[in-house]
């Protein structure tokens, strides 16, 4: 840390109290406001007297400016525009009845937003000032504004001491978000901050706690990096150095602090009184700020020349405790390096105007990997981005022509692959995430920076008791079952990966154990089953062990690079990438393996995914079938798994087709558990959630309906039309699930209970076709054949069924169908007597 001793000279720019100073985005002018009618220019580099505007309104109360204009507010409520080519009067943009706070002008320099005493916010189109948007729902005064650095957001800090961000990219501003509980309650005239500034990067803003520190919250609401302990005093103001590298804050303890954003270090320390505001230059090593007597200082070589390396980078990113940017998720199929094939994930190509997720990770992430690479000699990477790592948004959307070298390089093709991911897991949100969520319980980590803390919960606790460790190899992989739990960790400079299995109960003194993998090898992926640990590598390789850690297999999977596995007491279910499709992806393979036996049951077969889609979840239910759930929301079974060549993927739900998503009543998307009891368990996650968060969340379960019928040939207001296609798709799921208790049957020491359940689902599978065959004789005598058809389909082998059928079409007046049912019930009787 440089503690500065050296001191510039204060200009007396205005009389004693608030003062308020911005430089222009091209760095050119630097302009000063205050309590007096005067307002002053200075322009950069030059030691000359500054350019006076006189006859301006007193008692300024805020400034903001682009490279042609600048607006001041004042204590009058009057909000007026001035030039700097002519440095004159404009107009008056517009007058509130109450003092104004705050101005803040987009980065565009299109609209203004404007505070005051009032409950409401005008965003005014500085081009046509009767071109207004209003936020009139505000609880309490505005004291803060700051727009995203996308334009498409405003942070709004209130009296009330909450921060409130808006959506501003429509006519009327909807709130997105807002967070309680971090800034102070400041009245509007308190020399003191709570102004929430958006980081360059756009996925999070800083705002001044209480405490006297600053902490950094995600666009998402989660808490991430803070900067500690620097002041004594209440913090006045802070800002982010242009390329986010630095972050300034001044308090009243006389300190003005320089922080280094990825360590959160105080760097430099400088001793001046009064600082109320300042401003970074937005291209070089000058810093300048005002204080509370009307003095204003302008510091040029500010920073030392080791901390002005910081300067030149590129565009730095926010400080998260887990930045998504630099971390694989591994739940989507992504597209690598600028690949050809875009995915439902990946942001939709910008056309002029920002989108939801370019709004939040800023223009720069849309579509790019590389824009946080740090240019550490300040040189750039090309003549397409600029000093702070950003493309321009006219190159983006208005480049024509042929395509420069460098990015021809860029845009090279590679194929579109399925990433590894673990099923159950999900990725960091702020210090925490969890390892496994399924019917038995959750499994969640907390970073405490040196370490991990653990902790593994229950549903029955009765059966099972929590537990909670310390971390200190930060496991991100785990597996949990009646059982036992399975860690994993990846490799560090000093161990290499490591699996770590612990059972829940054991009759010795200690049955946990943990094995290393060999040097260079890192998980990808586990599973666990009441027989079996299984592991999958980055070098294809698939190590399976007994529960008591005895190594029992170990191939390389033949589908690479891995994706995930899932296991069900003897056999264990891995997914690869296979050969690229003429779409540029890679198609999903899939095996399945009897460990026990050594039997191949299914070698590398195709996993049914439609182009564009992504495997969420894979996971066996719990009558041992596996499932797939995919990024479209459609659950899957695998039927006939046991016989090589007959697998194929059936869909037992779309939750697109839900009841309750009908009409668009609802925002929300599923995240798969598990399958039990002819059910799918799973999360409800609201509005635009991906994964699950804490506190807890609570299950929820659907019936299955296979995907048999369109919408348009049900009329609910008429049973009569709706009753059949209800029936025709319970017929469909009955006889599925059937299918799968017969193979388990034929392939399993039965038990009595199994094949009782076996003779009850065929009996309810007749019954369901003999309710259609109903339906079919009421619609009249020219359904005659299907309804036949329908009889045939029965499995009944003590002929009640069919004589039943016989009766109902009987009663229907349908005496030739009748007949034929007779016909085929005599052919069946004789058939059995024959064998």
């Amino acid at each position: 840390m440089t503690s500065v001793t050296q001191r510039v000279r204060g200009r007396p720019a205005h009389p004693n109290g608030p003062t308020f100073l911005t430089y222009t985005p091209d760095g050119t002018k630097l302009i000063t406001a205050g309590s007096n009618n005067v307002i002053r220019v200075y322009s950069t580099g030059s030691d000359g007297e500054p350019t006076n505007i006189d006859d301006c309104q007193e008692n300024n109360t805020a400034v903001a400016a682009s490279n042609d204009i600048f607006i001041t507010g004042s204590e009058d409520g009057s909000v007026t525009v001035y030039s700097l080519e002519t440095y004159l009067y404009e107009r008056l943009l517009t007058r509130c009845t109450l003092p104004i706070r705050d101005l803040a002008l987009s980065p565009d320099g299109i609209w203004a937003a404007v505070a005051s005493d009032e409950l409401e916010i005008k965003i005014i189109d500085i081009r046509d000032m009767n071109n207004v948007l209003r936020i009139r729902d505000l609880p309490k005064p505005p004291k803060h504004l700051s727009f995203h650095p996308s334009g498409s957001h405003l942070a709004v800090s209130c009296t009330d001491g909450a921060v409130y961000i808006y959506s501003i990219t429509t006519e009327d501003p909807a709130l997105s978000n807002k967070f309680d509980g971090y800034i102070r309650r400041l009245e509007t005239d308190d020399e003191r901050s709570s102004k929430a500034i958006w980081h360059p990067d756009g996925r999070a803003f800083a705002v001044p706690m209480a405490t006297r520190d600053v902490q950094v919250i995600s666009r998402d609401g989660e808490k991430q990096r803070a900067f500690l302990g620097g002041h004594m005093g209440d913090i006045t103001t802070l800002a982010w150095s242009p390329n986010g590298a630095m972050l300034a804050t001044s308090a009243s303890d006389r300190k003005i602090l320089i922080w280094e954003t990825k360590t959160q270090k105080v760097i430099a320390r400088y001793d001046y009184t009064g600082v109320i505001n300042f401003a970074w230059h937005p291209r070089d090593n000058i810093f300048s700020f005002v204080t509370s007597e009307g003095e204003l200082f302008i510091y040029p070589n500010f920073l030392s020349p080791d901390n002005a390396q910081l300067l030149q980078k590129s565009l730095q990113p926010a400080p998260f405790i887990h930045d998504p940017l630099s971390e694989t998720s591994g739940n989507a199929r992504k597209t690598l390096t600028n690949g050809l094939k875009r995915t439902p994930n990946d942001p939709p190509k910008r056309q002029g105007t920002p989108n939801s997720l370019d709004d939040i990770l800023g223009p720069e992430s849309a579509g790019e990997e590389d824009d946080f690479v740090e240019d550490d000699d300040g040189a750039g990477y090309s003549d397409e981005v600029n000093r702070y790592g950003k493309r321009s948004y006219d190159l983006l959307n208005d480049y024509e022509g042929p395509v420069p070298k460098r990015r021809a390089t860029q845009q090279s093709w590679e194929p579109s692959i399925h990433e590894s991911f673990q099923p159950g897991s999900t990725p960091w949100r702020g210090n925490r995430r969890y390892l496994c969520l399924n019917l038995t319980g959750f499994v969640w980590t907390v970073d405490q920076d040196t370490h991990h803390t653990v902790t593994v919960e229950f549903y029955d606790r009765e059966f099972h008791r929590d537990f909670h460790f310390t971390d200190p190899y930060l496991y991100d992989k785990a597996c949990l079952n009646e059982h036992g739990t399975l860690f994993s960790c990846p490799p560090t400079t000093e161990n290499p990966a490591m699996v770590f299995y612990r059972p829940h109960e054991t009759w010795t003194s200690r049955a946990d154990w943990r094995t290393q993998l060999p040097a260079g090898e890192d998980v990808t992926a586990i599973s666990l089953s009441d027989s079996y640990v299984v592991v999958m590598t980055s070098t294809n390789y698939v190590r399976i062990f007994t529960l008591f850690g005895l190594p029992v297999k170990v191939y390389r999977q033949k589908s690479s690079p891995t994706v995930t596995c899932a296991s069900w007491r003897d056999y264990i279910l891995t997914l690869g990438n296979g050969p690229v499709g003429g779409d540029g992806s890679t198609s999903l393979l899939y095996s399945i393996e009897n460990v026990k036996r050594d039997e191949v049951c299914q070698s590398e077969d195709v996993v049914a995914l439609p182009d564009n889609t992504q495997v969420q979840s894979v996971f066996f239910s719990d009558q041992g079938d596996p499932c797939l759930y995919d990024s479209t929301g459609v659950l899957l079974i695998l039927q006939h798994w046991r016989t090589p060549g007959q697998a194929r993927w059936v869909p037992l739900l779309d939750t697109k087709t839900l009841e309750r998503l009908a009409g668009g009543r609802k925002e929300e998307s599923y995240w798969p558990v598990a399958v039990a009891q002819d059910k799918f368990h799973c999360i409800i996650l609201k509005g635009g959630d991906q994964y699950p968060y804490f506190p807890k969340p609570l299950l929820s379960e659907f019936d299955f309906r296979i995907p048999c019928t369109t919408a348009a040939t049900e009329d609910p207001s008429n049973p009569a039309t709706s009753e059949g296609p209800r029936l025709e798709e319970s017929f469909v799921r009955s006889s599925l699930m059937l299918s799968l208790l017969e193979d388990l049957v034929q392939a399993t020491n039965a038990s009595h209970s199994q094949k009782s359940e076996l003779s009850r689902r065929e009996v309810d599978v007749d019954k369901l076709l003999l309710q259609l065959l109903n339906v079919e004789c009421r619609e009249g005598e020219e359904r005659g054949m299907k309804a036949l058809e329908v009889v045939s389909l029965m499995r009944d082998r003590s002929g009640k069924l069919l004589e039943a059928a016989g009766k109902v079409a009987g009663r229907y007046g349908r005496t030739v169908l009748q007949d034929k049912i007779s016909e085929l019930a005599e052919t069946r009787l004789m058939g059995m007597d024959e064998d």
